[in-house]
């Protein structure tokens, strides 16, 4: 079963007697629901009635009307409000834009508008290669979406979309000092989303595509990395790929084997699969059976893929496996799960080789259960941030950019790549690392610093 979590805390706001009892059967009767009650507070007394504040964390929507109805059934209570905290955050949205440059009079604004501000337009026109050092183009990303493919929810479209990009931004600067701001577009056809990103690309240093759908996100990608002088990068591909090496790299530490030589089950062959496959092959694994609706991807069955899903069955695969995931799993040392959730039962992972190793990062539910499964393998990760070993893209994309951004490199190579993941696994060192640590945690303050410093070093190489 889901656990609570902070993704689903409910706020409520209660009229209780005021009774020692009572408020502490409203502890007793959340606690009984399965959920987990993180405060309660007393707002306000009359002498007769209470005015509580309950806060508590719940599994989903309908975990959380459980709790309501339960609280309403105590003899003497009264729900008067329903708060969701998620959705409290985002009122007025979750960014905004701050002045660096305080205007507080004349000589202010005239360095920082007219007519001083001309000086510097002059400048730029004349040598525009200054652009990087005198506007927010140094430090500044952006992050497009046109919703066709976001989280878990499919194409929701650009509007529904705007909370991820503006998270997005949030973690940009919060993990790696960089300023990223959302740009949404409303239409769906690649070659106005490349016009577009080419068209606005003279104000941002970079550009991060976020949450477009495969295939058209390879062609997008492709051309702007071409036609553009700034670093472009998809993060549902190459961020997923760079956390997947790191952890990767780490837990075959744990379990004593080399990656040339371990097998590898890939379960979703979309985007994160797809880039995924191509590094883990260029650091040299040397056996991958991707897996899609339809079983193992093989090259004598093609007809029908685009060229990405083409390539991955001509490329991986090279004992042609056939057949469905679950036989696949016999003998295999490595699961990496991208797909969709509740694929496997725990007990289906007693096929694979000793010392296993698996990645459920299906979000929010995972391709297997976490603690089942490690009743069965060596080594358990998960994308979810309530178990261990979550394998996050906050991990690699700030860093990455933050790098980038210092050191004006726009080629992002698939060594470059390399370079960020065995960044993030070297925070970990040696002695530290243990089946439940194969990876730092999202908080780690040495992580995009890792990574940074890995991008600075290729670059001088």
């Amino acid at each position: 079963m889901v656990q609570p979590s902070p993704s689903y805390t409910v706020a409520l706001h209660m009229e209780v007697p005021a009774s020692q009892r009572v408020v502490a059967k409203l502890v007793d009767t959340a606690t009984a629901t399965g959920a987990v009650v993180t405060g309660v507070d007393v707002s306000d007394s009359d002498g007769d009635s209470l005015v509580v504040d309950l806060t508590a964390d719940t599994r989903d929507s309908v975990h959380r009307g459980e709790l309501v109805e339960a609280l309403s059934a105590i003899d003497g209570v009264i729900v008067e409000n329903v708060g969701d905290s998620t959705f409290l955050a985002h009122v007025g949205g979750k960014i905004e834009i701050a002045s660096k440059y305080p205007v507080r009079n004349r000589r202010d604004l005239a360095r920082v508008y007219t007519p001083g501000v001309a000086r510097v337009c002059k400048a730029i026109h004349d040598h525009p290669e200054r652009a990087r050092k005198l506007t927010i183009k140094k430090n500044t990303v952006a992050v497009v979406t046109d919703g066709t493919a976001v989280l878990g929810l499919g194409d929701i479209g650009p509007a529904a979309a705007m909370p991820v990009m503006e998270g997005k931004a949030i973690l940009f600067k919060q993990f790696g000092g960089v300023d990223a701001w959302p740009v949404a577009l409303d239409t769906k056809d690649p070659e106005e989303i490349i016009a577009i990103c080419k068209a606005i690309a003279p104000a941002y240093g970079g550009i991060n595509l976020e949450d477009i759908a495969a295939p058209k996100c390879f062609d997008i990608e492709a051309r702007l990395r071409e036609e553009l002088d700034i670093p472009v990068f998809h993060d549902d591909q190459h961020g997923t790929a760079v956390v997947t090496l790191s952890a990767l790299i780490n837990a075959l530490k744990v379990v004593g084997k080399r990656i040339e030589d371990v097998r590898i089950v890939l379960s979703g062959v979309g985007a994160a699969g797809s880039a995924i496959a191509k590094l883990l092959m260029a650091h040299g694994a040397t056996d991958i059976v991707g897996y899609g609706r339809t079983g193992a991807l093989h090259s004598g069955d093609t007809e029908g893929m685009n060229e990405h899903r083409k390539w991955l069955a001509e490329n991986t695969n090279p004992r042609g496996v056939t057949g469905t995931l679950k036989e696949g799993l016999a003998g295999a040392d490595v699961f990496i799960g991208v797909s969709s959730g509740n694929l496997l039962a725990p007990e289906d992972l007693d096929v694979m080789a000793d010392g296993a190793i698996v990645f459920a990062m299906a979000n929010p539910t995972p391709e297997v259960d976490p603690i089942g499964a490690a009743d069965h393998v060596s080594v358990v990760a998960t994308g979810r941030s309530d178990f261990p070993n979550q394998i996050n893209n906050v991990l690699a994309f700030p860093g990455l950019f933050r790098g980038l951004l210092d050191t004006g490199i726009t080629n992002i190579s698939t060594e470059l790549l390399r370079a960020a993941a065995t960044g993030i696994a070297s925070v970990i060192s040696d002695a530290e690392i243990s089946p439940v640590y194969i990876i730092p945690n999202a908080f780690d303050a040495r992580v995009s610093a890792a990574v940074a410093a890995a991008v600075c070093r290729f670059a001088e190489d």
